[in-house]
């Protein structure tokens, strides 16, 4: 499939810098794939799509405060994020201007208030650019992190950078943009530790949404995808096939399985939360039913794929030439799913991470 078909035009100012102000008051766009009907909802409004013997796929990542600045010698601050730890105390990091590092450099960590808290060497760039990092901290990489870290946010939403003393926060909201991005970019039902960026379908759900949905008689299926840095590298290559696609951890316990594997064979509905949750599923099914695994994946769903366990998906609205974009595609067809962009457009959708949803149904 040639990339250049999942190309479209958004106006900037479309994406999203901020969520809404409350969770389940976002907007949702409803697709109907059998007709290609649109509806323009509210979130809140996903209980009308949903009936008793219905399963909800949620992915309980929870995201780390992964991004952090640092001082090298010469009292230049510089920004980085954690990627993972290679050992305990050896972090593979990404850095902004990394050339400017050398290696053997003492680097001294900089917490949330812009203060001193302990040092690390850098101890060796990699082939593509990263540099790894010793820490002399011999806590746990959540623990440190949550002393320095900040809101692994994408690029394409703003913030001001820490520079000269200045803390990166910008007010939305009446709250201090810094502590409020590191309660939202988290779902209300995050668990396990791992991911450096959101699965942002579920940051949609709050916790009297979850019990709505309880109380009708829909039970929750939780599985574990941890959301690396690939989730948001655009394809460069003509072709989606040539496109290196990222690996990432997973896990389907054996009592989320059971739970899908039961509401499968009443005949119910799977319905994934986010394309992380599709691509967990996806990679556990076997026959038509979910096996209970974990490891890394790689796989890579694009049009023409055959889905065996994902009946309908939440998801927000892919940035062009996206592996996530491919994704939706092939789950509601290419043309389905830019026609459904176009109306979410002209209507004045919210886009990306902080954006608003989509039920494909």
């Amino acid at each position: 499939m040639r990339t250049e078909l999942l190309d479209y035009t958004l106006p900037p100012e479309v994406i999203a810098q901020s969520p809404a102000d409350r969770r389940s008051e976002s907007r949702l766009l409803v697709l109907h794939r059998n007709t290609g009907r649109l509806e323009d909802r509210h979130f809140a409004d996903l209980t009308d799509y949903l009936k008793s013997g219905d399963c909800l796929v949620l992915n309980n990542t929870k995201v780390l405060p992964a991004r952090f600045y640092f001082l090298r010698s010469a009292a230049t601050q510089m920004e980085a994020l954690f990627l993972y730890e290679k050992y305990p105390g050896v972090w593979l990091v990404m850095v902004k201007n990394a050339k400017r590092i050398k290696p053997d450099e003492t680097l001294t960590l900089l917490d949330r208030d812009n203060q001193p808290a302990g040092q690390c060497k850098a101890i060796q760039r990699t082939e593509n650019g990263n540099w790894i990092f010793h820490l002399e901290q011999k806590d746990s990489v959540e623990t440190i992190l949550q002393k320095i870290g900040f809101a692994p946010l994408p690029p394409y939403i703003k913030r001001q950078p820490l520079d000269a003393g200045v803390l990166p926060t910008l007010a939305w909201a009446g709250k201090d943009t810094a502590e409020n991005d590191l309660a939202r970019y988290q779902t209300v039902y995050a668990e396990k530790a791992g991911a450096i960026a959101a699965p942002t379908a579920g940051l949609h759900f709050d916790k009297d949404l979850l019990q709505k949905i309880e109380a009708m008689g829909i039970p929750t299926a939780r599985c574990t995808l941890h959301v690396g840095t690939g989730t948001f590298k655009p394809v460069q290559t003509e072709t989606l096939e040539e496109h290196p696609i990222h690996s990432e951890f997973y896990e389907m316990p054996a009592d989320a399985a059971d739970t899908i594997n039961r509401i499968r064979h009443a005949g119910g509905r799977i319905i994934a939360i986010g394309t992380t949750s599709v691509r967990t599923l996806e990679t556990v099914a076997k026959d038509g039913f979910a096996c209970f695994a974990s490891g890394s994946t790689n796989l890579f769903i694009t049009p023409g794929f055959r889905f065996q366990l994902t009946d309908a998906m939440v998801t927000n609205f892919h940035l062009p030439r996206s592996t996530l974009l491919a994704l939706v595609a092939a789950f509601a067809g290419l043309d389905m799913i830019l026609n459904a962009y176009r109306h979410a457009i002209e209507n004045k959708y919210r886009f990306y991470s902080y954006g608003d949803a989509m039920l494909i149904l």
